[in-house]
């Protein structure tokens, strides 16, 4: 009786902190880490519902992050399955049926779905038992399964996972079902705003900003553990800035069609006006009342500025525009921020965005190959990029370009 106490009380727990995420990869990392807490499972995976088809969103394997070297992360490529009865994550999401099956290479023949093997056989891993759970909303809609393996006892051996454990496993993920609602909307949200943007700038696209948003988030984190930063911290600032970097550029809906569609170089004239871009996106946060404005507002305002103090809008007023009277260059212009003037999130974010650009098709350009990309990284760093942050953002160059791969280009598709 005390243990079921207990358990309810950590569901409770888990609850709350899942409702205060709000972007969905965050959540979605957040899930799994505490589901396999719960199980004490060695690995997972999280795979989303869209339209007919199964997504494969997200994954974790202790064992192959231990054989990592340090500060590295797992690497995975996402995938689309047909929702089907023949694979295991088809038949729980068809059906909405979990399924505890103790070993995988141990199937019934009287079973619709089988287990593929080419994942174990490609990494030496060895799948054993497989706990899949329906993530369904409190309206009832499926909107992803939860896929929990290799449950572990307290030697470290794979075991079953134990029946009696299921209920509360199944009730987190449903918890964790409701929460990625939110977040979905949330997203949703976020991403119609910049599809008004994309109307006035082709460049602004929501695989744009998704990348711009995944590199950011992954560059704090990287930074963050490099200087010690607490775990709760780290997730906490790390939700934030995923979801303020999508925003980086929304103030270009107040520059004209005729400066954003120009297909050409733009004129002096014209290349001022677009520099007023970064207030106007900074003015929609003006009267921030939450840490998400906040964050929002420094990086809509600062992601232009530079390293050496030569980038723009500087020190302005984010409601007027004007140069503040104490931060005057001496031709009388807003001072430029430098260095550590510069708030982090936005030093963060430049790097994210100019990597982006230069790995990417432009209407006036090809992408760069990955080697000229970071070079040019490289060289800007102490002039256009904080130094620091080049070098951690180079030491997670694989991991930047797996994010390429999840949120591709619509020309990729």
């Amino acid at each position: 009786m005390h243990k079921d106490r207990q358990r309810l009380e950590k569901l409770i727990e888990l609850g709350n902190l899942m409702t205060r995420i709000r972007d969905t990869d965050i959540l979605m990392e957040t899930i799994l880490t505490e589901a396999r807490k719960l199980s004490n499972c060695d690995a997972g995976s999280i795979y989303r519902v869209e339209e007919d088809e199964l997504v494969f969103s997200y994954t974790q394997n202790d064992t192959q992050q231990r054989a990592l070297p340090p500060g590295k992360k797992l690497l995975y490529s996402t995938f689309r399955m047909k929702i089907s009865s023949q694979s295991i994550a088809g038949y729980v999401a068809l059906t909405g049926t979990p399924l505890n099956i103790p070993d995988v290479y141990q199937l019934d023949d009287s079973v619709p779905y089988s287990f593929n093997p080419s994942y174990d056989q490609k990494t030496n891993y060895r799948t054993g038992s497989v706990l899949t759970l329906p993530l369904r909303t409190a309206a009832g809609r499926n909107i992803g399964v939860l896929q929990l393996i290799n449950a572990l006892d307290p030697a470290g051996k794979v075991v079953p996972f134990p029946e009696e454990e299921i209920p509360f496993i199944r009730h987190f993920a449903n918890t964790a079902a409701v929460a990625l609602e939110r977040a979905d909307m949330t997203r949703t949200i976020i991403l119609r705003m910049i599809s008004m943007a994309e109307l006035r700038d082709p460049k602004e696209t929501g695989a744009h900003v998704n990348r711009v948003g995944a590199y950011s988030a992954e560059l704090y984190e990287a930074w963050a553990l490099a200087h010690n930063l607490p775990e709760t911290q780290i997730k906490h600032d790390k939700d934030l800035l995923r979801i303020a970097a999508m925003l980086h550029d929304v103030g270009k809906v107040g520059i004209s069609d005729a400066i954003l569609k120009k297909p050409g170089k733009l004129t002096d004239e014209e290349y001022e006006t677009m520099k007023e871009h970064p207030v106007i996106g900074a003015k929609l946060f003006g009267n921030a009342d939450s840490e998400l404005d906040a964050i929002s507002l420094d990086i809509a305002l600062c992601h232009h500025e530079r390293w050496d103090g030569r980038g723009y809008p500087g020190f302005v007023d984010v409601l007027t525009g004007s140069p503040l009277p104490d931060k005057l260059a001496p031709n009388g212009k807003a001072r430029g921020r430098s260095e550590l003037e510069i708030p982090l999130w936005a030093r963060i974010v430049a790097i994210a965005d100019v990597y982006d650009a230069l790995s990417s098709r432009r209407s006036y350009k090809e992408p760069w190959n990955q080697d000229m990309v970071f070079e040019e990284l490289r060289k800007s760093a102490g002039t256009q990029f904080d130094p620091e942050l080049v070098e951690i953002f180079s030491s997670q160059r694989e991991l930047m370009e797996s994010i390429r791969g999840k949120y591709p280009d619509p020309e990729s598709d």
